[in-house]
């Protein structure tokens, strides 16, 4: 079965079904690597990372995998980076509001939810040490469908690059390197640094720390071994036989620890005292503790999360944004890569290629802080500000309640507490906000009736007497608007009239409301 890519290409389905990049023992994808962290020293660092940065990476990516194993610190920093972005919201988007989009978005939708991707972010975030990871895709079929099964995290020491660019991932085969399937890998980077891949990847950085910080423990172990517990000295005398000695070394040796020694009586051993054991064992934990901090740094961004610091909350706040905005810029890459090697592919097997494709985000939203965005909008309603009730729902994470459920809460909304407190306001300001028997329109219109008159009066002698005393209609026209008419005042008393009626009418359908609830 042909198919093609999001590119146009001619994918053939065999080579979606097959197994690629497998492990072999005895093969240049043997499974089992070399531990290149045995006997580091300075020199044999050098010549590692030299050797990855001249088209050579198959050492340093076994040093990078046995620097996570032996050094908890540095393997706890990376796993908090990793698992930050892996536990993040998945959300998809539609290309548009067009129903083939939304129909796109369904169908990544439905394989989302299937939580394949989920746990495979995890893998894929290797990347951030090593400065890339593969996953090899297996795809499943149906009639009408190709889908990802499975995302298989293969050893980055099964690739190779391309000697030409330095950068074209190639898969390493027994005849050399060949070119990757397309369809059938994603390759993620995660860049600490621009330039080449290879050289990009946290663990280059960390490499030299993890080789002092590994001499420190070393040498703290021996002086431990030397200095932290008494040292045993039997005596014996000068006719004592082999065997007697025999005897008493076994004892002195077996108390505990190698530090023992047999002496005859007559022999003297002077032990000189370190002049301070708890200063020269202060120095290890500090020096380790230093390059803790440095690849909490490197890896973080930060080291309050990590190490007590004096500066309290404050300071705490600050660095946990700094890994928070690392935490996007993981998120963001991922998404990317995600979106462009393996949605358009879904999609384009599915329904062909297609100009716009939905879009996977891996991401919290950017919105402010629910609290912050209760308490503005509270403000803002109050002063008219209206939005749909599902963009509520949607913010606070909870389902809207259905027909005939038994719900919480409900109390009414702001703004129609507050219709009812302006027109309470508005009558209570009024000499007939005393008569609650009669009817509202009533009081209405007595109160308009009461603005108006004092207006009305003043101007009505003035009126007729202009009136009378025109000869045709064009006449009075004249005369009328030569008069000094306080028209803004009768319009001011229309309007708050107006107002009072909307009031009036908001609050006798609350009231509406509240009988029927009763």
């Amino acid at each position: 079965m042909a198919l093609r890519d999001f590119m146009g290409r001619v994918i053939l389905g065999k080579q979606l079904m097959a197994e690629i990049a497998t492990a072999r023992t005895g093969t240049v994808r043997d499974p089992f690597t070399t531990d290149q962290a045995d006997g580091m020293t300075p020199v044999r660092l050098a010549r590692i990372l030299r050797a990855s940065a001249n088209g050579d990476p198959l050492s340093y990516y076994e040093l990078a995998e046995n620097m996570e194993e032996r050094d908890p610190h540095y393997l706890a920093v990376l796993a908090t980076r990793k698992r930050s972005v892996g536990q993040l919201p998945i959300t998809v988007k539609p290309a548009s509001d067009a129903t083939d989009h939304k129909k796109h978005a369904e169908y990544l939708q439905s394989w989302v939810d299937d939580g394949i991707l989920r746990a495979s972010l995890f893998d894929i975030l290797d990347a951030i040490g090593k400065g890339m990871s593969i996953m090899e895709i297996d795809w499943k079929t149906t009639a009408s469908s190709w889908t990802p099964r499975e995302l298989i995290w293969r050893s980055p020491t099964f690739f190779d690059f391309d000697q030409h660019d330095g950068e074209t991932v190639m898969l390493r085969d027994g005849a050399g390197r060949v070119d990757l399937e397309p369809a059938k890998f994603i390759i993620h980077r995660s860049k600490a640094k621009s330039g080449l891949t290879v050289r990009s990847g946290i663990a280059r950085v960390a490499a030299w720390g993890w080789m002092f910080k590994n001499f420190t423990i070393k040498d703290w172990a021996i002086f431990c071994q030397n200095f932290g517990q008494p040292i045993r000295v039997g005596k014996y005398d000068s006719g004592a036989t082999e065997a007697e000695k025999d005897v008493l070394w076994k004892a002195v040796s077996q108390i505990a620890g190698d530090c023992a020694a047999i002496i005859p009586r007559s022999m003297e051993i002077d032990f000189k005292e370190i002049g301070s054991k708890s200063a020269s064992t202060d120095m290890f934990e500090r020096r380790a503790d230093w390059f803790d901090r440095q690849t909490s740094k490197l890896v973080l961004g930060q080291t309050t999360t990590t190490d007590a610091i004096s500066g309290g909350h404050a300071v705490s706040k600050e660095h946990r944004e700094v890994q928070e905005d690392i935490e996007r810029s993981d998120a963001f890459d991922l998404s990317s890569t995600i979106n462009l090697q393996l949605v358009r592919n879904m999609i384009a097997f599915r329904f062909g290629p297609q100009e716009h494709y939905p879009i996977l985000k891996i991401g919290r939203p950017d919105e402010v802080p629910l609290e912050e965005f209760a308490r503005a909008f509270d403000i803002f309603a109050r002063n008219g500000l209206k939005l749909p009730a599902r963009y509520a729902y949607d913010r606070l994470g909870a389902p809207a309640p259905t027909a005939n459920e038994e719900t919480i809460g409900g109390s009414p909304q702001a703004g129609s507490g507050s219709a009812r407190q302006a027109l309470n306001s508005l009558f209570d300001k009024s000499a007939h906000a005393k008569a609650p028997a009669r009817d509202q329109v009533d009081v209405i219109t007595a109160r308009l009736e009461d603005e108006a008159s004092g207006i009305l009066n003043d101007q009505i002698d003035e009126i007729r007497d202009a009136l009378n005393q025109a000869t045709s209609l064009q006449d009075a026209s004249r005369r009328l608007a030569k008069l000094d008419l306080r028209e803004e005042e009768l319009a001011k008393a229309m309007a708050s009239a107006m107002m009072v009626s909307h009031l009036a009418g908001q609050a006798a359908l609350l009231d509406e409301l509240d009988d029927d609830r009763e």
